[in-house]
């Protein structure tokens, strides 16, 4: 019998094999070409979840005790007793209602107000360059430098602007030396509100203008020269264009004056009935030095923030999605 010997050629020594071919070879260089390209995000990260996500961490470790610092040897393992007492003490309920309250109505007013000056500033007339950079200043300012102009320039009842306002206007019923009302102690919730409102509605009049200018001048042409009213072109055409913008509005502010702390703690200490969460929780870390029960309050705002901010991250996607397709 023959013997038959293969005649394939061999490799020759040093070649690549399975391992190494052309392709596993391409996707070996893009894997590092996407890592070269990540590389420098990296410490950016990491500092990111050094500064945020640790904290949290710690803060729902913490929200798990029954920690007092003035009595730090009596510390002990709670559970979930402290987010129980987050919903059944009276205060921190009453705070709960007052974020909700104000940050409803701070919304809202903003929104409405936003919306009248972005369709001023849509039309075009002299200086609306100027009178746009006016508007937009509130919202450029400092909280606590906002807040502190409205509790000393505004509100105080022996100096104040609205005081000399209010006299004026009293004059004109001849009453010549009107009460001078303490505007802060007399209505201090709203007091909050009309500063944070005023911050607030150069904020939703950008997104709100934003939209207006994107609106497709084609439609409208037509819709003129249909002979639609400029009620109709609004609550058909122009309404409807800015359901997206109003909604990322209106997450957005939610997302901020929920957390508001800077006007609460300036005006009125958290007095009269204005403690929201965020100075309520500052009460009872910094001054009943409860840490347990002030983290637990934490991480509930943190909670909520975050449904909101997925809402608003949806918003924001499906804009940059309505644009690209628009494109």
């Amino acid at each position: 019998m023959s013997t038959s010997v293969s005649t394939a050629p061999s490799a020759p020594a040093g070649a690549p094999g399975p391992a190494t071919t052309p392709k596993a070879a391409r996707t070996a260089s893009d894997r590092a070409r996407a890592w070269a390209t990540r590389a420098p995000l990296l410490p950016a990260l990491v500092f990111l979840v050094a500064v945020t996500q640790l904290p949290f961490v710690a803060t729902l470790v913490i929200s798990l005790f029954d920690w007092n610092s003035l009595s730090p040897d009596n510390r002990r393992f709670a559970g979930l007793s402290n987010y129980a007492s987050v919903f059944t003490d009276e205060s921190l309920r009453e705070s709960v209602f007052t974020t909700v309250l104000l940050t409803a109505t701070v919304v809202i007013v903003s929104v409405v107000l936003g919306m009248l000056l972005a369709l001023l500033l849509d039309r075009t007339f002299m200086g609306r360059g100027f009178v746009r950079t006016l508007l937009i200043t509130p919202f450029l300012l400092v909280p606590v430098s906002a807040a502190l102009l409205w509790k000393h320039a505004l509100y105080n009842p022996e100096y104040g602007l609205l005081n000399g306002g209010w006299a004026w206007f009293m004059g004109l019923f001849g009453v010549s030396e009107p009460a001078q009302p303490d505007w802060i102690s007399d209505m201090p919730l709203l007091a909050v509100e009309t500063a944070l409102i005023w911050q607030w509605t150069p904020f939703m009049m950008l997104i709100l203008l934003a939209g207006l200018q994107s609106r497709p001048a084609e439609t409208l042409e037509a819709a003129r020269l249909d002979g639609a009213s400029p009620w109709q072109m609004f609550r058909y055409l122009t309404l409807p264009h800015l359901r997206r913008y109003l909604e990322l509005g209106i997450l957005l502010g939610s997302i901020y004056i929920v957390q508001n702390f800077d006007a609460v703690f300036t005006l009125t200490a958290g007095g009269l009935g204005t403690a929201n969460l965020p100075y309520t929780i500052y009460q009872t870390f910094y001054r009943a030095y409860e840490y347990g029960l002030a983290s637990a309050a934490g991480v509930v705002v943190v909670i909520g923030t975050i449904v909101i901010a997925t809402f608003a991250l949806r918003v924001v996607s499906s804009l940059f999605s309505e644009e690209a397709n628009r494109a």
